[in-house]
This record gives C-alpha cells, sequence and structure tokens, in this order.
C-alpha cells in the first residue's frame, strides 16, 4: 500500500527553487541546534537546570527536523511522489512523538522558571541533576507511550478513499 505524494499543486514548476529555503533551513536548524547541545555540553558554567531543558528541548527539535524534511526536500529535488505506507506511518510516529517532547520539555522549562522566581533560594536544592534527569526521563517515555499505539491502530483501519496526499 502506498500513498501518493503530490506536493504543492499548481507549483510542480517551481519545487526545485522551493527546496532551497527549505534546505537552508533544514542546515541552519540542524547547525543551530548542535551548536547549543555543544556549547552546553562543553561549558561548566551552563550545567545548571534551565540549559538541560533547554538542551533536551534543542534535541527534540533536531529529531523533529530529521524525520521530517529529507521526506520534503525529495518531493521538491528528486521528484519522490510515493511513500509507502508503513514508512508513513513510522515517520508519523516520530513527528508525534518529537512533538510531544517538545511541549513536555516546554511545560518542564516553564516550571524550572516558576521554581526560579517564587523559590530562588531553594532552587538547587529543589531541582538537582537527578530531579532534571528523572523530569527528562519522564517526557521521554510519556511521548513515546502516549503515541505508540497509534500507528498500530491506524493500521488495522481500511483506506477506501484515495491514496492521494497534498
Amino acid at each position: 500500500l502506498y500513498f501518493v505524494l503530490t506536493g504543492i499543486p499548481g507549483l510542480e514548476l517551481k519545487y526545485y527553487w522551493m527546496a532551497f529555503p527549505l534546505g537552508a533551513i533544514y542546515v541552519i536548524a540542524l547547525f543551530g541546534n548542535g551548536v547549543i547541545i555543544s556549547t552546553i555540553k562543553s561549558e561548566l558554567s551552563l550545567h545548571i537546570p534551565m540549559y538541560y531543558f533547554l538542551c533536551m528541548l534543542a534535541l527534540a527539535d533536531t529529531g523533529l527536523a530529521l524525520c521530517t524534511m529529507p521526506s520534503m526536500l525529495g518531493i521538491f529535488w528528486f521528484n519522490y511522489k510515493s511513500i509507502a505506507f508503513d514508512a508513513c506511518l513510522v515517520q508519523m510516529y516520530f513527528i508525534h512523538t518529537f512533538s510531544a517532547i517538545e511541549s513536555g520539555v516546554l511545560v518542564a522549562m516553564a516550571f524550572d522558571r516558576v521554581v526560579a522566581i517564587w523559590k530562588p533560594l531553594r532552587y538547587g536544592t529543589i531541582l538537582t541533576n537527578s530531579v532534571v534527569c528523572r523530569t527528562g526521563a519522564v517526557i521521554w517515555t510519556r511521548a513515546i507511550c502516549v503515541v505508540f499505539p497509534v500507528p498500530f491502530l491506524i493500521k488495522r483501519l481500511p483506506f477506501y478513499r484515495s491514496n492521494i496526499l497534498s
């Protein structure tokens, strides 16, 4: 079972040129997140909860970029017009998992700021490295477990309509 990808109807002649800004955004996203991750990892003064959460956010954003942009660039540059149903489900799983991870990390970052504002003197004792690691593990586990059954449930559905996706 395959899905036919139509891209953006009416702009088929401009696909090649549209791919350049998308490719540039893809490279900038990967480079920027790589710089954030490597800076936080190498600079000891940034080893505090706020920057750990920022590093988690950069990792989730990198994962999201890695699972979306290659197929878009494949459509625009190499004129790939189909995707296997299982590949579509895998891509859907990773897109939704990384999106759930990003939302969970943003909530954790908001909680970090609340603690820093309301309890500034106890900030270091409330948000220790072990608490941050457990929070990250809970965020990742929640995202994986919530999205995990979705591809299996979708695979059970019959697709009688057109398999053309724009």
